[in-house]
């Protein structure tokens, strides 16, 4: 038997994946981090509490993807909608972070 977070990370897991096979050579993925719910309130940039962040890299620590599994779960009503809205949020934060567009990472 498998955890529901547990799960949750083989998820992301297998979207990092699929992201990472269809992203130019030159694009440097970043650390990746499952959290259960952001650290606070929403940025003022924000217009809802957020499904995952992009966190730049600075000096030498490497850029990282946190996804927030509670807000990810909410958003889905189902377990094969949660793994489409796992793989939609990295897809967009990973493209973000190299200037390319999210639908040539799906």
């Amino acid at each position: 038997m498998v955890s529901r977070s547990r799960r949750f990370d083989e998820t992301v897991l297998d979207a990092i994946h699929r992201v990472a096979h269809r992203a130019p050579k030159d694009v440097v993925l970043p650390e990746i981090a499952v959290e259960d719910v952001p650290p606070s309130d929403p940025a003022p940039w924000e217009d809802s509490v957020p499904l995952g962040r992009l966190f730049p890299a600075q000096g030498h620590n490497q850029a990282r993807l946190v996804i927030y599994r509670r807000p990810v779960e909410a958003a889905a009503r189902s377990w094969p909608e949660t793994e489409a809205v796992v793989l939609h949020v990295v897809a967009e934060q990973i493209a973000q972070m190299a200037g390319i567009d999210p639908e040539d990472l799906l």
